[in-house]
């Protein structure tokens, strides 16, 4: 269940923030839609985390996709929470934001376990005995 806690207190975050009538503008030239790909590309590596319990040996396909899965569903029952904050509008383009955002952030976890496989990222045996 400790695997949980970053997953659920990041939704919490994404739930206070869409709860906000308006957020202003983003910094920079950042655009909605690169916010929230970035936003659920976070949530998508923390759901995966909390699946595999902690272990990228414990990431398998079937947990990514499963991850990916969980993080759409949030983001569409976001998108219908904002729905009911004044100032704030459900946007469909938002989900699909969010959908592709979240399946960049496993994307990249399994890259990370295929750079491992193949001996090009090394992880040092102290980071190994680490709990």
């Amino acid at each position: 269940m400790i695997y949980w806690l970053p997953a659920v207190l990041y939704m919490a975050a994404i739930f206070v923030a869409s709860s906000l009538p308006d957020l202003g503008p983003l910094p920079g030239d950042v655009s909605d839609k690169s916010a929230h790909s970035v936003a659920y590309a976070g949530l998508g590596v923390l759901v995966l985390y909390a699946l595999a319990r902690g272990r990228l040996e414990g990431v398998t396909w079937r947990r990514a996709v499963l991850a990916v899965a969980i993080s759409i569903l949030y983001g569409m029952s976001d998108e219908w929470h904002q729905s009911f904050v004044p100032g704030r509008t459900a946007d469909w383009a938002d989900v699909l934001a969010d959908a592709v955002g979240a399946a960049l952030g496993v994307t990249l976890v399994g890259a990370v376990i295929a750079l491992r496989a193949w001996g090009i990222l090394r992880v040092s045996a102290r980071q190994r005995r680490a709990p």
